[in-house]
């Protein structure tokens, strides 16, 4: 009972650094997504920002149309930042596909020898 938290047997830890890497395959369905994703979040950005465009704001007072432009500003940019990260997220899983491709790993090697 001195030792609440029993450690396990160095065999039974798993390594992070040994976990292989995914095929490019994988790589490449998870790019097609990404992509998918990216493309139809830049329809709706566009599809926002003309809709915004299209419809003046219809107020004289100053602090409604600052808080209007506010919130346009803020929907349209959330919506552009979410368009890019998905688009780089697809870029990086291309390129990910393309140098798992022609860098296969050599066979594992035993530790312990």
């Amino acid at each position: 009972m001195t030792d609440p938290t029993p450690n396990q047997a160095p065999e039974t830890q798993s390594n992070p650094s040994n976990k292989a890497l995914p095929g490019p395959l994988r790589c490449l369905s998870g790019a097609v997504v990404a992509g998918g994703l990216a493309i139809a979040l830049y329809s709706l950005t566009s599809s926002i920002a003309s809709n915004f465009a299209s419809k003046p704001i219809q107020s004289d007072n100053f602090t409604v149309v600052n808080i209007t432009v506010a919130v346009r500003t803020l929907v349209v940019g959330t919506s552009a930042l979410a368009t890019g990260i998905f688009g780089l997220i697809a870029i990086g899983l291309a390129a990910l596909a393309i140098q798992v491709l022609f860098n296969r790993p050599a066979a594992p090697t035993d530790a312990k020898q």
